[in-house]
């Protein structure tokens, strides 16, 4: 998986200006890119005065699929209510300051508090080995101590048991979206031992709340949670979200409310909202009259980029073909591969289109698990190369896979000789097209990013 916290600078490309050479400098202090350990993180954390113990109640999100999401809703939800957030979530789309927002603005961290913030931990860390992940991570805390906010959203970066962000003693809420298989050079191809991972982030006491499971799965979970005494909601049984009437309608043990649906695109929004929702009741957020109407104009307020991000304009959208529907998504995995095809396969019932994807993809993901899930709706593939990472796969490898997959595919040099064909192909339809830019973050941040549309 190397690169998929990490930024890569092109081959004998040089930093830009002083924030990718402070992050520069903080890729060379481990030899690899991901090495799952805490001792690292505990023995910089006291160098700095322990910061993770002077952040706000926090939610903690770990999953395979719609962590993002999820902790945008509930960001969304507390900042309806008045109150200030601040958000850790990996990876960024363009630039690294995504991943730090600051709940007295609500507005990413800007350059100079983030290089204060990295110069410290350097410092502090003297030196000594520190990956990328738990460097960043530290410095995350050292801005999350230092600024006033009434919450914490902490998205874990991998696994959960020893991920950098698991160093919290006590969070406000534990939150599990969705377990799949991913990440299988680090976690394993067990969804058992998966499991058991995510649920690493379960705390003695501390409430969790958990999405939609697998049996199995659900089982690990639930033990864990046992063991240490927490109290446990499962969608589905302590609560649950479903669409009726065009509205999202969620209910637990304490009522029901009716509710606008989620402004993100896509039936797993229902869910990972109706999961928000359940996180803010088990932190008693939701008790008042004020806190649940606040609820509806949050959910219509809810944005996430790059998780079926429809685009209406831009430099690349000026390039298409008028009426075009454009959609960007960052799913990489079989499991997103399946939501976003039944998304993109309800559009087909309700408005035909020729559907093409333009796809980018990590060397250590399942590209033909992904593909799969979109024979018999797309009408062709366009493979394209990762520019910002050196782990990309070779497009022409990736179009055999997806041809293998049982789709018509064929390989690009750029992301602009994709569009290239997407237009002549268009030219021989009734219809715009309906293209789906995705495959890997890597690819849906360079496409905000060329279309002049990056993440505010």
């Amino acid at each position: 998986m190397p690169g998929f916290f990490f930024i890569e600078f092109p081959a004998g490309a040089e930093p830009m200006n002083k924030i990718d050479i402070a992050l520069n400098r903080l890729m060379k202090l481990h030899p690899d890119e991901i090495d799952l350990s805490l001792d690292r993180m505990h023995r910089v954390l006291k160098a700095l005065g322990n910061p993770e113990k002077r952040i706000p109640p926090t939610f903690h999100v770990a999953g395979t699929n719609g962590k993002g999401s999820t902790g945008a809703s509930i960001r969304a939800l507390l900042e309806a209510q008045g109150k200030t957030v601040h958000v850790y979530s990996s990876p960024h789309l363009v630039r690294f300051n995504e991943r730090v927002r600051l709940g007295a603005t609500g507005r990413f961290v800007e350059d100079e508090p983030l290089l204060e913030a990295i110069k410290r931990v350097e410092k502090a860390n003297d030196g000594h080995e520190l990956t990328f992940f738990e460097a960043t991570t530290a410095v995350a805390f050292c801005l999350f101590a230092d600024n006033p906010a009434d919450y914490l959203v902490l998205e874990v970066g991998l696994g959960g048991v020893l991920d950098a962000t698991n160093v919290i003693e006590k969070p406000l809420v534990s939150i599990i979206t969705p377990v799949s298989k991913d990440h299988e050079n680090f976690l394993g191809d067990s969804l058992e031992g998966i499991a058991m991972e995510k649920a690493g982030i379960i705390k003695p006491g501390c409430p969790v709340v958990v999405g939609p499971q697998a049996d199995t799965i659900r089982d690990v979970i639930e033990n864990k949670a046992g063991r240490v005494r927490a109290p446990i909601w499962f969608q589905g049984q302590e609560f649950s979200a479903w669409e009726e009437g065009g509205r999202l309608v969620y209910q637990d043990e304490f009522g029901l409310l009716d509710l606008s649906p989620p402004k993100l695109a896509g039936f797993h929004q229902l869910s990972n909202s109706g999961l928000a929702l359940a996180a803010l009741r088990a932190a008693g957020l939701l008790e008042s009259e004020e806190s649940r109407a606040a609820c509806d104009k949050a959910l219509r307020s809810i944005n996430w980029p790059a998780r079926m991000q429809p685009l209406y304009e831009g430099k690349l959208f000026e390039r298409l073909p008028e009426n075009t529907e454009i959609w960007v998504d960052g799913g990489h995995n079989p499991g997103a591969a399946k939501v976003i095809s039944a998304f993109l396969a309800d559009l087909t019932d309700k408005a035909s289109r020729p559907t093409f994807l333009v796809m980018g993809m990590m060397n250590t993901k399942d590209p033909e698990g992904f593909f799969q899930q979109f024979e018999g709706l797309a009408k062709h593939v366009m493979c394209v190369p990762l520019t910002t990472t050196a782990a990309g796969r070779f497009p022409e490898e990736l179009a055999e896979i997806a041809q293998a997959a049982g789709l018509s595919a064929s390989s690009h040099e750029t992301l602009e000789d994709a569009i290239s064909e997407v237009v002549g192909r268009s030219l021989d339809e009734e219809e715009a097209p309906r293209i789906l830019f995705g495959g890997s973050l890597y690819l849906a941040g360079e496409v905000l990013d060329k279309n002049g549309t990056p993440p505010e």
